[in-house]
């Protein structure tokens, strides 16, 4: 790496990883003006790439998923910081196995762990995901939340 200042050549003092953010920031030196600076080498992903139910794929966009999760736990005692790694949890879980997945997986993922967090905002969550449209239903999925725990 070239210094920003005379262009010379720099040595490395000091490298550390940056879990959250995927990077690698790297503290270094010019070896002949004495200058330091700071770099960073992100890890370049493919995208997760999303299949809607009309077969349309967009890029997975985390703010939606959020969207969707702050709602189903409005006035729980779930915080922000929780759903959003939630979400983090999901996207790298996914990525992990697909390179595009289809809406539903995703759905079914963040409902699993939900159920874990929270089963109220499960069940609301679940009543918008799959589209409730009776007291039936929610039973029956109350039912089935209760056989899995």
């Amino acid at each position: 790496m070239q210094c920003p200042v005379c262009h010379s050549d720099s040595k490395v003092l000091d490298t550390r990883w940056l879990e959250e953010e995927n990077t690698i920031r790297r503290r270094r030196e010019c070896i002949k003006c004495g200058k330091r600076f700071i770099t960073y080498e992100k890890i370049e992903t493919k995208p997760l790439i999303v299949i809607k139910k009309s077969g349309r794929k967009e890029l997975f966009d985390e703010s939606k998923a959020l969207k969707g999760l702050a709602k189903a736990c409005e006035k729980r005692p779930i915080s922000f910081e929780q759903l959003q790694q939630l979400v983090r949890d999901v996207e790298k879980e996914l990525k992990g196995q697909y390179t595009e997945v289809p809406v539903h997986l995703i759905g079914e993922t963040i409902m699993h762990r939900l159920m874990d967090m929270d089963e109220v905002a499960y069940v609301r969550f679940a009543s918008v995901y799959k589209e409730f449209d009776d007291v039936q239903t929610f039973i029956r999925e109350i039912e089935v939340m209760k056989e899995r725990k």
